[in-house]
């Protein structure tokens, strides 16, 4: 099968059987010739696909592994060209050499305390801390080259499938934390979980860079990749020193002195963008905006914001912003805006020790029409702790 479309539509038909049966061995021999030569964005095309089928969710992932491993020689042996030093990817690359050390460590520590009798995991407990530092690898992933992605590679839904095999890092790392804690531990339990985080990272680690990482390279235009690494600055990296960017579209400055004119007309006053800037910039909370379409129009740059966004999220749709489990949430709050059954809605979460109240506003018109939604997230754990009054500046006690 040399046909584009032909070889599309054998690589569908044998990943469709695996994904749905969880076993193609009757039926590899058939398509023998396509698993050998299956390349990177065959691949990503063909889990477009099943994601668009009527097959759940929970089952593609549950098998993708299986068909992965089928495809595994041939992604394996495919050389791209990878970018140079500095380069986002590259910088994304580093990271992963970084975490496979943590990881060979760990590995060395469960062989060390599975052969003791009363083993110490204090050494342990400080590769998982030091495993922490790794989603800010994924936040990256998440917030700034998923969107490009999506806009330049139409076949992007695996993404949702990556995103939530993040989440099941995350999800891992908090249990094995957990347990480390614990007075009585249960070295078995302790072991699973270990092994179920080895097979989520260093899986992920060959996807991304035999799989995503050359499509995206190839899609992406040259000209933003400069842009995406400034990006990765506000959020941060781990493991690596930042790399040097420099900064060719930088913003103008507040001082500005030639913004004399364009103040907006806010009904109850005129601001200056550089002063709704600095307004937005300084509110106690973070606020995202999105339109009547779905769209991420707007989110303030606070200087700590409570969870991470970047600009590469602006235009993007609201769904595409979460992962896969948390969109059916956001549709239900977006829906009911839309149709006026519902005006807001409130979450509270607790978030590395501290307490977040997130609120969802609906945004209508003079005339009722529903033209997007405001999120506003803050971090009240001060402001709950609150007694009594305080009527008399107090510059020692703010709060």
């Amino acid at each position: 099968m040399n046909n584009r479309s032909d070889r599309n539509a054998g690589l569908l038909a044998f990943s469709r059987k695996l994904i749905v049966t969880g076993n193609a061995k009757d039926c590899i021999a058939d398509y023998q010739s396509l698993v050998d030569t299956v390349t990177d964005r065959e691949t990503m095309q063909v889990i477009d696909q099943l994601l668009q089928e009527d097959i759940p969710f929970e089952k593609v992932k549950a098998n993708i592994g299986k068909l992965l491993n089928v495809f595994y020689k041939s992604l394996k042996s495919h050389v791209w060209e990878k970018p140079g030093e500095g380069h986002f990817l590259y910088c994304l690359m580093l990271e992963n050499r970084a975490v496979e050390k943590v990881m060979e460590e760990m590995k060395q520590e469960i062989k060390t305390f599975s052969r003791t009798e009363k083993p110490d995991f204090e050494r342990l407990k400080t590769l998982v801390s030091s495993l922490k530092k790794y989603e800010l690898h994924y936040i990256k992933k998440e917030n700034i080259l998923f969107p490009y992605i999506e806009n330049t590679f139409p076949q992007y839904r695996c993404l949702q499938l990556m995103w939530s095999f993040h989440d099941d890092f995350r999800r891992l790392l908090k249990t094995i934390d957990g347990m480390l804690n614990e007075k009585h531990l249960e070295p078995a339990r302790l072991n699973k979980a270990l092994g179920d985080l080895f097979f989520v990272v260093l899986p992920i680690i060959f996807r991304e860079e035999q799989i995503l990482y050359p499509v995206a390279y190839q899609s992406i235009p040259a000209k933003v990749w400069n842009d995406m690494s400034l990006q990765s600055a506000e959020i941060g990296w781990c493991y690596i020193e930042p790399p040097q960017i420099q900064n060719t579209n930088p913003e103008r400055s507040g001082q500005n002195s030639n913004e004399t004119d364009g103040a907006v007309d806010l009904g109850t006053g005129y601001l200056t963008p550089s002063q709704l800037i600095l307004l937005f910039e300084n509110l106690p909370v973070d606020i995202t905006f999105v339109d009547e379409n779905d769209e991420v129009c707007y989110f303030s740059g606070t200087k700590h914001r409570i969870f991470p966004r970047s600009k590469a999220i602006i235009g993007r749709k609201v769904q595409n912003c979460h992962p896969r489990e948390s969109v059916h949430v956001v549709n239900d709050i977006v829906d009911a805006f839309r149709n006026g059954t519902r005006d807001h809605a409130d979450f509270r979460i607790q978030m590395k020790g501290r307490f977040i109240h997130i609120r969802y506003f609906a945004l209508r018109d003079d005339q009722g029409n529903y033209r997007g939604t405001i999120e506003v997230s803050q971090d009240v754990t001060e402001i709950r702790a609150l007694q009594g009054e305080q009527r008399l500046l107090d510059w020692n006690n703010p709060i």
